[in-house]
């Protein structure tokens, strides 16, 4: 789920995702079963289910979608091999078998993986679904008119890499082989354990080749979940779904599928949708939101009317807001400056400008604090809450800089309360009472994204946040300390441009296992080695808090979304 600043539509505030972004953190949610919203009553089927959100719901196409785990609007529509478990917390963060039997066979050295496609699946017009038609839904997904989804399958499919999709190339990609009707099989570059997290990616949806109308698919595209779509105004600012007669509950395990229908209006001010779902009058009392968080001054009202409180579900997303330097600047390529940086920071400063401990936990590792991301509690700076400007100052000394230092900070003028101002007055604050004066750079959202993602660009400090594409260690720190995904000429992700080949040699280590748990203690090992570089300064991991309507039963919100879950909703 890539830096949500640059593409936020990944992340949806928690798709994937990842979407949000939108989709996903440590902990399980801590009232995430919204009681006073009837999450202790027993939901039943029927009636209309409204979703109010900010963001319209583009690209309704699972070729461009680039959501994690199956999204939450889209998996009601589009199911894939896999998805995730549909489980509070903790446990809503494995991966479970959806269109497949199980989360797939891998050969020795998970280079090749089988699926068997479950007995009974259908489209909304009661034709079979077949393992050719996965693969068509996934060889469409190559097509440049219809780019945006995940771009793994290009780098891990054999001979992928300049595959241009099927309205160009009619041969489609020898790498997936569909030996029967209910048999698919992949076969990789190299080895990667994580391929049944990937397979929740919604280019894994099937799709029908004589129904695919390419660009115009995303109007009406065919249904393989328990939702069809009926409306599509806008682009996605308003979608209808009813129910698909042809699905059955039989073969899905995790869509619950309570209401008859399903209303997504989009294009809302953040306050409006709150305010809506506060007073709860009509429809709004069906309502949930998707991408839209409670501020601090919205919350500090909520949490003072019990009615209210009983109604905000919490969730906890793979999500991380940190300081990065660039090492190849100075003074940063000093070790012991970006040290005496993170001894002084006040995480607790950090984390009010944040919007208060209800919004923000405080971290000292990259890595959640989840324990399908293999966290690793670490400090390898301890300086308290507060920070510890006399060790900052005397390692600034070590340095040769003991008369103090003058840094400038970039960051983003979004009011965002993540790498907006607030949390750099905040480091500003800190640091000069360690002898840093801190100059503020602040930048309109795109221009702050560019430079920071240019290698060439690239400042020495600077705020940051890091997304999962899945709740695991791969997604999380490949990207951020793999060497060989320095981007030179291109979005660079690698901000301490660390190229270390005892890391590359552990991240191509791990990613062979398809134990997931073992894996996930190895990714928390290397999390623990890499932060004693000090390339990064881990500030805190965002905590959702959410609304939902008087009338919403069965609140469920799992740690890989970190937001409620739409297919296990019902209204009264």
């Amino acid at each position: 789920m890539r830096q949500p600043s640059v593409i936020a539509r990944r992340v949806a505030a928690a798709s994937v995702s990842l979407v949000v972004a939108a989709g996903a953190a440590a902990c399980g949610p801590e009232d995430n079963d919204a009681k006073g919203a009837g999450g202790d009553s027993t939901p039943h089927k029927g009636g209309t289910l409204t979703v109010l959100n900010s963001n319209p719901q583009q690209d309704f196409d699972p070729a461009r979608l680039y959501t994690s785990g199956g999204g939450n609007v889209p998996s009601l529509v589009f199911r894939t091999l896999t998805t995730r478990n549909r489980e509070n917390g903790e446990a809503g963060a494995e991966v479970v078998p959806d269109l497949a039997t199980d989360t797939g066979r891998p050969n020795k050295d998970a280079t090749v993986w089988t699926y068997t496609l479950k007995n009974g699946l259908k489209y909304e017009d009661g034709t079979p679904i077949t393992s050719a038609d996965v693969k068509y839904g996934i060889e469409r997904s190559f097509a440049p008119e219809l780019s945006g989804g995940a771009p793994y399958l290009r780098d891990w499919l054999v001979g992928a890499a300049d595959y241009q999709g099927p309205y160009k190339d009619k041969k489609g990609l020898s790498a997936i082989e569909t030996p029967d009707a209910r048999t698919i099989v992949f076969h990789l570059n190299k080895p990667e354990g994580e391929f049944p997290y990937l397979a929740t990616q919604t280019q894994f949806a099937p799709v029908p080749k004589a129904e695919d109308t390419g660009t115009k698919y995303e109007q009406h595209p065919v249904s393989s979940g328990p939702y069809k779509v009926v409306e599509n105004e806008n682009d996605g600012e308003r979608i209808v779904l009813e129910r698909n007669t042809h699905w059955s509950a039989g073969t899905d395990a995790e869509r619950k599928a309570y209401p008859d229908k399903i209303d997504v209006r989009s294009g809302l001010d953040s306050s409006v949708i709150n305010q809506r779902l506060s007073a709860s009058q009509g429809a709004d009392a069906a309502a949930v939101t998707t991408d839209t968080n409670l501020g601090p001054a919205e919350l500090a009202k909520v949490t003072g009317d019990k009615e209210l409180a009983s109604r905000v579900g919490t969730g906890h997303f793979g999500y991380t807001n940190y300081i990065a330097f660039n090492p190849t600047i100075k003074p940063f390529n000093n070790v012991k400056v970006r040290q005496a940086i993170s001894y002084a920071i006040d995480r607790s400063s950090v984390v009010n400008a944040a919007g208060g401990s209800a919004l923000a936990e405080s971290a000292t590792t990259f890595l959640p604090d989840q324990k399908s991301f293999g966290h690793t509690p670490y400090d390898h700076f301890p300086a308290g809450t507060s920070g510890d400007p006399e060790k900052a100052k005397e390692l600034l000394k070590e340095a040769g800089y003991g008369n103090g230092l003058t840094l400038t900070l970039t960051h983003s003028n979004a009011k965002d309360f993540e790498t907006s101002p607030e949390i750099a007055t905040a480091v500003q604050d800190a640091l000069k009472k360690a002898g840093i004066t801190v100059k503020l750079q602040g930048l309109e959202e795109n221009d702050y994204s560019d430079k920071i993602h240019n290698v060439k660009t690239e400042p020495g400090f600077f705020l940051a946040h890091w997304g999962a594409d899945w709740p695991s260690g791969g997604p999380f720190l490949a990207p951020i300390f793999d060497g060989r995904q320095i981007v030179k000429d291109g979005a660079n992700f690698n901000t301490g441009l660390l190229n270390d080949k005892s890391v590359n040699a552990e991240i191509d280590a791990i990613n062979k296992l398809t134990d997931l748990d073992a894996a996930a203690k190895r990714w928390g090992a290397l999390d623990k080695k890499i932060g004693e570089q000090a390339l990064t300064v881990p500030l805190f991991h965002p905590v959702y808090k959410r609304l939902v309507g008087s009338d919403i039963k069965n609140v469920v919100i799992s740690d890989w979304t970190g937001v409620l879950d739409i297919s296990q909703a019902a209204v009264k």
